[in-house]
């Protein structure tokens, strides 16, 4: 790989970081929303240094490239051929966007629940009927609440669909990003009622805890009774638990 073919690839990779983090939402599949300077930081960088490497170029000349690897005996403006991997990403981000993490990722999951900090004491809950919450919230009620305020409490949750596997039944679920793609977590209710809808599909549910273990503690299962279902449009930054959307 020449030093034109090696500045080419700088180019092309910061292009590809400011095309995703500055034209399109694209980079909340792979990093938090916070992160966008960042990435457009690097790509500016990664620009200035194919910029200022072409004009090095271009000022030494050919024959004067050519003197210096005659000199040192070999070519340094070469480089392993595998470094041309490097373009494989860079395309990616401006051709063509791998799909968004979802129920299979959330389905091996398993092993990496998100995490529900103990809590001593909750707010009192509004008398909104039904009381719009995230899975991670209805979570922490269910099983660290020993006001047991969420008992017989109409709830709405929003998530995507992930079937249970050989069990039946199907989970509502939000896949959480800490920083990014690599270190993400999930967090899933049980679904108790309706057939499950195909999976990756968002919904707004509205339901009351399902009984299961005991209230209030680690026993307690995160599960839901569903009443209604709504198909909603998968938000912009779906690595977030938040508050339900408004049904479509």
């Amino acid at each position: 790989m020449r030093r034109l073919a090696q500045t080419a690839l700088l180019a092309l990779i910061g292009a590809g970081l400011l095309h995703t983090a500055l034209f399109t939402d694209l980079y909340l599949r792979y990093v938090k929303e916070g992160l966008r300077p960042v990435l457009i930081a690097s790509g500016v960088v990664l620009l200035l240094l194919a910029t200022v490497n072409a004009c090095l170029d271009l000022r030494r000349g050919p024959e004067s490239r050519e003197h210096h690897d005659h000199a040192h005996g070999h070519d340094h403006s070469h480089a392993p051929t595998v470094a041309w991997l490097l373009a494989l990403p860079a395309l990616s981000l401006l051709l063509y966007a791998p799909p968004a993490l979802g129920a299979y990722t959330a389905a091996h999951s398993n092993g990496k629940p998100v995490a529900t900090t103990p809590r001593e004491r909750f707010p009192a809950l509004p008398a909104t009927s039904p009381l719009p919450l995230t899975l991670t919230g209805f979570t922490q009620r269910v099983q660290q609440d020993p006001t047991l305020a969420i008992k017989g409490r109409q709830v709405q949750l929003t998530g995507f669909v992930t079937p249970a596997g050989a069990g039946g039944g199907w989970y509502l679920t939000r896949i959480i990003f800490t920083c990014c793609a690599a270190d993400s977590q999930t967090v899933k209710v049980r679904v108790h009622g309706p057939d499950a809808p195909p999976a990756n599909t968002w919904l707004a549910v509205t339901g009351t805890w399902h009984p299961e273990g005991r209230l209030g503690t680690k026993t307690a299962e995160a599960a839901l009774d569903v009443h209604e279902t709504h198909p909603i449009a998968q938000p912009i930054n779906a690595y977030t638990d938040d508050l339900p959307l408004t049904p479509s």
